[in-house]
């Protein structure tokens, strides 16, 4: 099969260079995602997620342990963006998320990434954690398409996305994997700090199913475009399963591809407090597994119990 991303066409017509500067331009009063800090990333001023202009980078790497159609048989070329627009006391990856563990780098390096991880075979560049970052994944888009860069990209989200920012990065993102995290606002502010969680994720969930719809998957089994979404069980019904469950199945569509994840351990703060402070159970788990065949949600995956997310990757580079 012969798929040509979106971004190529974008870039030919100039809109996708026009986008660039919108949301560049963004920046310096930044609402590029829905805490519209208004500080002016431009000029180094930080908002929440603590970052300024420069993309700043944990690492890249090929990873074999997403999803099948992501991994597939080459790995996935994943590239982790340090810092983040949300504050989750569970986070396992905090000292990434929270502490900005990692090197800034400019737009020309990040396109550097994307070509290199596309010569070494990935099926797509899946980044990680990249709300805050979509003026710079633009901005990289432009300068490596000219070099041939031509796989599809991976918007591996949590899903609390501003609808501008989405609309600015349609036809450019190919396959959206959000996380539903709760639908009770409480628990979102709780928890990771954003009240307005569950009405922005909505919202946002809907608007990247308008853009890309069904995942679609190549003879090889190998996804190319669509929208993948991601659940994380919580202990004690904390991540509302069911409700999550219900709005993919009749708010977007029972065919959405669903990853159902039992992968929590109490990391970072959790354990600083009962509500969090263990693994799911397996009755737990088995009821949220119940509830995907009730809702007829058949697409997808799960995780079984004892699973870690599938190992590490096979090789991670560090940031030169």
């Amino acid at each position: 099969m012969d798929y040509k991303p979106g971004y190529i066409g974008l870039f030919k017509t100039g809109r996708l260079q026009k986008r660039s500067r919108m949301a560049h331009e963004s920046m310096d009063s930044c609402v590029l995602c829905p805490r519209k800090c208004m500080v002016n990333r431009l000029q180094g001023h930080l908002g929440f997620c603590r970052s300024g202009f420069l993309p700043k980078i944990s690492s890249y790497n090929v990873h074999h342990g997403e999803e099948p159609p992501i991994s597939g048989t080459r790995g996935s070329g994943t590239i982790f963006f340090s810092h983040c627009n949300l504050a989750c006391c569970y986070c396992q990856n905090w000292p990434i998320s929270q502490q900005g563990q990692g090197r800034e780098v400019s737009c020309e390096r990040l396109a550097g990434m994307m070509l290199e991880l596309q010569e070494r075979g990935c099926h797509n560049i899946n980044l990680v954690t990249p709300s805050h970052m979509a003026a710079q994944i633009l901005m990289a888009l432009e300068i490596a398409i000219p070099h041939g860069f031509n796989l599809p990209l991976v918007y591996n989200t949590s899903g609390y996305d501003s609808l501008d920012t989405l609309k600015l990065l349609e036809g450019s993102v190919d396959i959206y994997m959000p996380d539903i995290r709760y639908t009770d606002p409480g628990a979102a502010e709780r928890y990771s700090g954003a009240g307005n969680y569950p009405a922005v994720n909505k919202a946002a969930l809907r608007e990247m199913w308008r853009q890309v719809g069904e995942l679609k998957v190549d003879d090889g089994g190998i996804a190319f475009k669509g929208m993948l979404v991601r659940h994380l069980v919580l202990p004690n019904g904390l991540s509302q399963t069911k409700d999550a469950l219900k709005f993919l199945s009749t708010q977007i569509s029972p065919h959405v591809h669903l990853s159902l994840m039992s992968q929590f351990f109490p990391a970072h703060k959790a354990n600083q407090g009962n509500e969090l402070g263990r693994p799911i159970s397996q009755e737990e788990y088995r009821q949220a597994l119940a509830w995907v065949e009730g809702y007829g949600l058949d697409n997808g995956w799960h995780q079984e119990l004892d699973d870690t997310g599938g190992g590490p990757p096979d090789r991670i580079i560090k940031v030169s």
